[in-house]
């Protein structure tokens, strides 16, 4: 390869269902190009969670392998992708009382007035990994989106304050690093979902993203650019199978094929009287099921998990500011009929988020499925961040994450913060 190793980012997404990874490079129109992408089959992760060390570090070696067979790079450092139900977020306010009104807010008070988030009280065992500034208020004026330079006494913010349980995220940097790979930084996978599929429209005139993996479905709801709220909900794609398995009495991987073959959200007519049938074990007879009693089994559960996001995006209270409203994404998102039963839910426009929307033209055929978003996102991320280390580099100045860079979870990654500080 004539690549330059420096130009090269690796997106390690750690899923319930599946481990992928995606190498990308940056080309000279400014575009991702993805040159190689590689995947397995997860066996140690539960719910986002990992919870057999030595599976996942198996599943992550395997995905490292394809990758490798197809593109001669060395791997070394890899963005990792993190999420799972122990990811929690809340909304808080903090003020400084400034000293002297005669010199203007600079970087330095938005800084302090960050850190003092830092140090909000939590369970044991979790910790704020990072805050993220919504708007600023200065002596009563709020709606301020970028305080610096003003003159004032009092400087408030309203923050969105994200927590994750400190163990989780240690297993995933040790799954990481036996497997022989370096973690360069982690990133809430929403995030990386949300800049692989989102465009610029949507993430300023209000958007729902939602991603609905093996494990969990994950929103993030952007408006004016800024993440407003997230949510984890522990159901995805695999309890669909699960009930199917169940409800048809089969075997696990017959109802995942029956899910992706002839699974449904919804109910058509032309369904009726439509019968699959199913090899029988050991000499037993074939089963025949009613592609109708499957799509019934599939939409009671979705409904479901529909419900439960709709209910994350009433409470977050944008309800009514979602001018562009949902994108779904995640492997879960292929199953038919799914659009049109989250618009019937939610009575919004919904749409299918490709990890193509910054993408160069020939890489999109590498990464057509929603499944692939969260790498992608991984890869972009990736890329965004290593432009504003470069800046921060060249600067004296000091962020509040630089000085906690003492602390392994100051290594988590806000979205788009740079567009507001």
């Amino acid at each position: 390869m004539e690549d330059n190793i420096s130009d090269i980012i690796v997106g390690l997404d750690i899923g319930t269902t599946k481990v992928s990874i995606i190498i990308g490079k940056r080309n000279q129109f400014n575009k991702i190009e993805i040159l190689a992408t590689g995947k397995s089959v997860s066996s140690g992760v539960s719910r986002g969670i990992v919870s057999n060390i030595d599976k996942t570090v198996g599943s992550i070696k395997l995905a490292l392998e394809e990758v490798k067979n197809k593109n001669n790079i060395e791997i070394n450092e890899v963005v990792v992708g993190i999420a799972g139900q122990h990811i929690k977020s809340l909304q808080h306010r903090g003020e400084i009382v400034r000293d002297n009104i005669d010199i203007e807010i600079g970087q330095e008070d938005i800084d302090k007035l960050k850190e003092n988030m830092f140090k909000l009280i939590t369970i044991p065992g979790e910790e704020v990994i990072h805050v993220i500034p919504q708007e600023y208020t200065v002596d009563g004026e709020d709606g301020i989106q970028d305080p610096k330079g003003m003159a004032g006494v009092k400087l408030e913010a309203n923050f969105h304050v994200i927590t994750a349980q400190v163990g989780a995220v240690r297993n995933i940097m040790r799954c990481v690093e036996k497997a022989g790979l370096t973690p360069k930084e982690l990133i809430l996978e929403p995030f990386a979902s949300a800049i692989a599929t989102l465009d610029e429209d949507e993430l300023r005139e209000g958007v729902a993203l939602v991603d609905i993996g093996g494990g969990t479905t994950d929103v993030a709801i952007f408006l004016d650019k800024i993440i407003r709220h997230t949510a984890v909900i522990p159901f995805g794609g695999n309890i669909v199978t699960k009930d199917i398995k169940t409800g048809l009495s089969i075997l696990d991987k017959q109802a995942e094929l029956l899910k992706i073959k002839f699974g449904s959200a919804m109910y058509t007519d032309d369904q009726e009287n439509v019968m699959v049938s199913i090899p029988g074990l050991r000499g037993r007879e074939p089963k025949e099921i009613a592609v109708k009693n499957l799509s019934e089994i599939i939409g009671a559960r979705m409904k479901e998990i529909i419900d439960l996001v709709y209910h994350e995006i009433k409470v977050s209270g944008y309800e009514n500011k979602l001018m562009t409203g949902i994108v779904l994404t995640g492997g879960g998102s292929q199953l038919k009929s799914l659009q049109q039963l989250v618009s019937f839910i939610t009575a919004k426009e919904t749409r299918i988020g490709y990890p193509n929307e910054h993408l160069s033209s020939e890489s999109k055929d590498l990464v057509t499925s929603p499944m692939f978003s969260t790498g992608v996102g991984l890869v972009l991320k990736g890329f965004e961040n290593k432009l504003v280390s470069f800046k921060n580099d060249t600067s004296e100045e000091k962020t509040s994450d630089e000085k906690k860079s003492n602390s392994l979870l100051a290594k988590f990654t806000s979205f788009f913060e740079d567009e507001i500080d």
